[in-house]
């Protein structure tokens, strides 16, 4: 009998070594895991967000300031007039897009966040400016996706937003911070 308490006892001890699974309370964060300090693109959309209809055509697009969160309502994608083609090619029956428009007043590296997986292209005189970093974090919405891009002063740009899969999307624009790390390198 002996014998069986300390088999016992000592399947208890093994049971107690193995690795436990990662909590998914409220202590879990699944917007921590940025590597990048996110915290005033997470204080920003901890706020209230101004609506605002996308534009289909770039005439008709709202100019976005930095510094402010916007819900955009988006247009079924095959009805927006883009200004140039999408980086990414999108299923145009299953996907959401919209037109803003930009303009700086100091040359920089400025991060455009997104609360989903969607894409969005900067657009100088015609030509798709190309981004400089981005990441993404699954399960978190405030930001989802940020992208990094170097913005030229006093141009007017058009923000194009594309594939998005909900008709409404949050979005921030804000300057990065001066210790952002280098762009990584492609390849």
């Amino acid at each position: 009998m002996a014998w069986v308490l300390r088999a016992a006892a000592a399947g208890l001890c093994a049971l107690a070594l193995l690795p436990r699974p990662a909590a998914s309370g409220p202590a879990h964060d699944p917007c921590a895991g940025f590597a990048w300090d996110v915290r005033r693109e997470r204080a920003l959309f901890a706020g209230d967000a101004r609506d605002l209809a996308a534009g289909r055509k770039a005439a008709a697009a709202p100019a976005l300031a930095t510094g402010q969160l916007y819900e955009l309502e988006l247009s079924a994608q095959p009805e927006v007039s883009f200004v140039a083609p999408p980086g990414k090619v999108w299923r145009a029956e299953a996907t959401y897009a919209g037109l803003a428009t930009l303009s700086v007043t100091a040359a920089g590296v400025y991060r455009i966040a997104l609360d989903q997986a969607a894409w969005v292209d900067v657009i100088a005189h015609g030509v798709a400016i190309r981004a400089r970093d981005h990441q993404g974090r699954p399960g978190c919405s405030a930001p989802h996706k940020i992208v990094e891009f170097e913005l030229p002063a006093a141009t007017p740009l058009v923000l194009q937003f594309s594939g998005a899969v909900t008709p409404s999307m949050r979005i921030t624009v804000s300057r990065a911070p001066a210790s952002a790390a280098p762009p990584r390198a492609r390849g």
